[in-house]
């Protein structure tokens, strides 16, 4: 098990920095440095996202910031994606020869950090903190009983991915996480809400690496050392997040 961690040393001095920022970003518990932290996430996951389509439009780096800024002062910031979808289409009709690309960065990460937003909006910080455990823990629990009863191949999308790791990082996860949304809410809620999350967080890493391979890189960029790209780290996220307030919206208490 040693070599687990000494031949992937960058990859957790990265992970401890980031868990230090997201620890102090959460202890401040303020929204205008939760809208800054998650613009600053937006902004780079939006430009590996451009990358990955294959999109070349300085434009819609303008369009993006705008978004994000009009989210800060509505009340309800999922909305926002039938705002994308209105003006999208709307460009589509009057300019015929609008490149229909363009939405795909307006739905896949932007939809996911909105949904970011309204989660600690809604929910606050410790609604925040169970996402963020739930996902990471399915993802570390994926790694360690992959790398170490893993023989099963889980995807053709993710060759290194195993169904023993997968289902081993959602148990892993829903046993842990549920602890932490029992909080706020009855037990069969928090079990309910961090299966399901833990669930679309597999499949949001695996809709990540669907795009890599589509692009034909390993990696969605490289702003973080030992990760690779912001998407690469989100991925689960992206996805988790979405399917989290849903949930939390259609449980009963």
């Amino acid at each position: 098990m040693k070599h687990l961690f000494t031949d992937h040393q960058e990859r957790w001095m990265t992970g401890l920095v980031m868990l230090a920022v997201v620890s102090l970003i959460g202890w401040l518990d303020s929204f205008p440095i939760m809208w800054i932290f998650l613009g600053i996430v937006y902004m780079f996951a939006f430009y590996e996202a451009m990358k990955l389509y294959g999109i070349e439009a300085p434009s819609a780096y303008f369009w993006a910031a705008l978004l994000w800024i009009i989210a800060y002062f509505y009340p309800s910031p999922d909305d926002l994606f039938f705002f994308i979808a209105i003006m999208f289409a709307g460009s589509l009709a009057y300019f015929h020869n609008f490149d229909k690309r363009l939405l795909l960065p307006f739905l896949y990460p932007t939809i996911g950090v909105l949904f970011f937003l309204m989660l600690y909006n809604d929910f606050g910080i410790w609604a925040m903190l169970w996402l963020l455990i739930t996902v990471a823990l399915t993802d570390i629990g994926a790694f360690f009983v992959g790398k170490t009863i893993g023989k099963t191949k889980f995807s053709s999308t993710s060759p290194n991915k195993t169904l023993e790791g997968v289902i081993g990082g959602v148990v892993i996860a829903t046993a842990i996480g549920a602890f932490i949304g029992y909080k706020d809410y009855n037990l069969a809620k928090a079990i309910l809400v961090t299966f399901s999350m833990s669930i679309a967080a597999v499949f949001g890493d695996l809709f990540e690496s669907y795009l890599k391979r589509e692009a034909g890189v390993k990696d969605s960029g490289n702003v973080l050392p030992g990760h690779g790209g912001m998407l690469d780290r989100i991925d689960g996220y992206l996805f988790g997040v979405v399917m989290m307030v849903i949930a939390l919206r259609a449980l009963p208490s």
